[in-house]
């Protein structure tokens, strides 16, 4: 009994610190490789300085058993000496440099210096050989981790399975992820032992995600050496929970972006009701354009909101985001499709008008209207039961104008028909024939 409420307590730490880890985490690949020496303690400092919350690590072992933090059994390519890491002593080992003149590191070095720093935590990646070795690999890092009590500040992911499965036996409150370069390795037998995935950038795709989180598994995203900063304009998109990157500036910079941000799910379709296209972006935080503009008048499937600095963005495609001030929903984009191109007359009364920056958040004024000034309308957006009009100074209330129409273009039976149809609070009221223009009331 004690046995399984120990075990019980175990579990449930477990899924309370994974919990802690829920979101958006920047993993330093190496560090900061871009900008110092890979795995080296000022690269790590760098990676850490640049917002990383995790910095990545890969582990073999010296010929003396020393857990030894290199990603490459042959250290030719950082030292410029051809010695492999599991010939060697590590007294021979640590008299090799990198470019920027430190040695090559052990875990058990890299644990002491970083001890007292609550917040350097680290994903360490266990290096093994097709047969499993070296045995001792898993021993070794936890006897280690226990002596400089960084349980809490640990996280272990392998290309072997049996290497997960031996951390999961010595210290199961560690989170272990199963990296795959090939969607082969994912099974259910590996779920058993990994509390999450780290996947190649050129497999993850939404589903695959979506349905690794409905098995409970994380998801992490890695990609190789030659990870392009480009790649950041989509895979900001994907709902995963880290990213192990070259760039942890840039990876903190869009995980500040997502933290500031509010986002939502949605599934609807929106109608652009503009005289014109629109730019769509690959992301809402950079606003890189895409080459396919949202068509004036057409309709399109929308699955998410993203407002990010008082501005309220749609997605209407895996990286596709068009600005939602111009595109309404439901019965608002018929309602709007029957203003879009017409005159707006602005009232008599008051003698200016405001005009602001953006419907749904007016946080600035961009012109005024005269008074009985006419204007073509550009846009249109339904905001509840408001109607906001878009001209080339900017938007404003449509209560504040009559709007024209003609009788011969824009009063078919159908149009009527359809007018009367709608709900009254969606109605516009101000709306006037363009033979009696001042008087006559649609």
């Amino acid at each position: 009994m004690l046995k399984s409420k120990s075990q019980l307590g175990i579990v449930l730490f477990c899924c309370f610190y994974f919990l802690l880890l829920s979101g958006f985490t920047v993993v330093g690949h190496r560090g900061d490789p871009i900008n110092a020496p890979e795995e080296t303690f000022q690269s790590i400092d760098m990676a850490f300085s640049q917002g990383a919350n995790y910095v990545e690590l890969d582990l073999h072992e010296s010929q003396d058993g020393v857990l030894v933090i290199s990603h490459d059994r042959n250290l030719k390519r950082v030292t410029g000496v051809d010695t492999i890491v599991s010939q060697n002593t590590f007294a021979k080992l640590s008299t090799l440099k990198m470019s920027n003149g430190e040695p090559v590191h052990s875990v058990e070095q890299l644990f002491q210096h970083y001890q007292n720093n609550p917040n350097a935590k680290f994903l360490i990646e266990t290096k093994k050989t097709k047969k499993g070795n070296p045995q001792d690999m898993e021993a070794k890092l936890v006897a280690l981790i226990q002596k400089y009590h960084l349980q809490k500040r640990i996280m272990v992911h392998s290309f072997s399975l049996p290497s997960l499965i031996n951390m999961q036996k010595l210290m199961p409150e560690i989170p272990r992820i199963f990296i795959v370069g090939s969607l082969k390795r994912i099974s259910f037998e590996s779920f058993k032992y990994a509390d999450g995935i780290n996947i190649s950038s050129e497999l993850v795709t939404p589903t695959i995600i979506k349905q690794l989180h409905y098995l409970h598994q994380k998801v992490y995203v890695w990609n190789e050496m030659a990870e392009n900063q480009a790649t950041w304009n989509w895979l900001v998109n994907l709902d995963v929970d880290g990213v192990v990157t070259n760039y942890p500036a840039l990876g903190r910079h869009y995980q500040a972006a997502q933290d500031q941000s509010q986002i939502e799910s949605l599934e609807t379709t929106g109608q652009v009701n503009s005289v014109h296209d629109l730019t769509t972006v690959e992301n809402p935080y950079e606003q890189v354009p895409t080459k396919a503009p949202a068509k004036a008048g057409h309709s399109y499937d929308v699955t998410q909101t993203v407002t990010v600095a008082d501005q309220t963005y749609y997605r209407i495609g895996t990286n596709r985001f068009v600005l939602s001030d111009a595109i309404n929903v439901g019965q608002t984009a018929q309602a709007a499709s029957l203003l879009v191109g017409k005159t707006a007359q602005i009232k008599p009364n008051p003698m200016t008008v405001a005009t602001w920056n953006s419907p749904l958040h007016p946080t600035q004024t961009t012109g005024q209207l005269l008074a009985n000034s006419r204007h073509k309308i550009l846009a249109v957006r339904y905001v509840g039961n408001q109607v906001w009009l878009q001209t080339a100074t900017g938007w404003f209330k449509s209560r504040q104008a009559l709007i024209q129409l003609d009788p011969n273009t824009d009063l078919p039976t159908i149009a009527l028909a359809y007018y009367r149809q709608l709900p009254k609070q969606l109605r516009p009221t101000n709306l006037l024939l363009k033979h009696s223009f001042f008087n006559t009331k649609f």
